[in-house]
């Protein structure tokens, strides 16, 4: 090992480090939020709720809708008062499918809060200190932000202005020593598809799994300060969706 330099980056030094994951109530966050625990960070997952019968989670649940602002900066303003955030996860995402025109103003309005405007605000709260870490956002975009998406307009214009945040954010802060990621995944067995009239296919090698995802983070975190990993696209080996009318038959 060459002088002054780190044997590793914070995965190998998590002791008290601390995590905010948002959409840890389930799916990808829930999976992010699981394995940055085992790393050994501090972990505080925010989701809308948790379920009681669910038990002790290996984090802190923290039940909050993102768009109460009042309570989010509320909750944000204790977080802050604790420790510097080493690693900041945007995993809360919501998805309307279908032509544009069969959309409403308040579906649009929530997919852009959710998924564009909502981390773009906590990212900017929290900047200051994930930079004096030295420590790493991750925005789970999706491949959509790659190219168009006719039936889901909507969804993939956000995705694709995450994914420009998340460039332009790295290139302001890499001097600070900030580590910016952006994770691509194609169609993942997630409770993402709840408003679509299709789901992940019926052979598992036509979906990702939210651990993938999570498993794509922890690679993420393990290489050697000085290396980051900015943009990592996840595909099945297929590609396979299911029509939930067929499915019922």
């Amino acid at each position: 090992m060459k002088k002054g330099q780190k044997e590793g980056n914070s995965a190998r030094h998590a002791e008290r480090k601390l995590a905010l994951v948002t959409g840890a109530s389930g799916g990808i966050g829930r999976a992010i939020a699981e394995k940055l625990s085992e790393m050994g960070f501090v972990v505080y997952g925010v989701g809308r709720s948790f379920k009681e019968e669910e038990g002790e989670l290996p984090f802190i649940p923290v039940s909050l809708d993102l768009r109460d602002r009042k309570a989010s900066e509320e909750f944000f303003r204790k977080l802050k008062m604790e420790e510097k955030l080493s690693v900041l996860v945007h995993s809360a995402g919501v998805a309307y499918y279908g032509f544009h025109e069969s959309l409403n103003a308040e579906k649009i309005t929530e997919m852009t809060e959710v998924n564009f405007t909502i981390p773009l605000s906590i990212t900017q709260y929290f900047l200051r200190d994930l930079k004096e870490e030295k420590g790493h956002v991750f925005f789970i975009s999706s491949v959509t932000a790659l190219h168009e998406n006719g039936y889901g307009a909507a969804y993939g214009a956000t995705k694709a202005g995450l994914l420009s945040f998340a460039r332009s954010l790295f290139v302001e802060n890499r001097k600070s020593g900030l580590k910016v990621h952006s994770i691509l995944p194609d169609m993942t067995d997630s409770n993402l598809y709840r408003n679509a009239d299709f789901t992940v296919g019926e052979n598992t090698e036509s979906y990702l799994l939210p651990s993938d995802v999570a498993s794509a983070v922890e690679m993420i975190l393990r290489q050697r300060e000085g290396v980051v990993l900015e943009e990592v696209h996840l595909r099945p080996q297929l590609f396979q969706i299911t029509r939930k009318a067929a499915k019922k038959r």
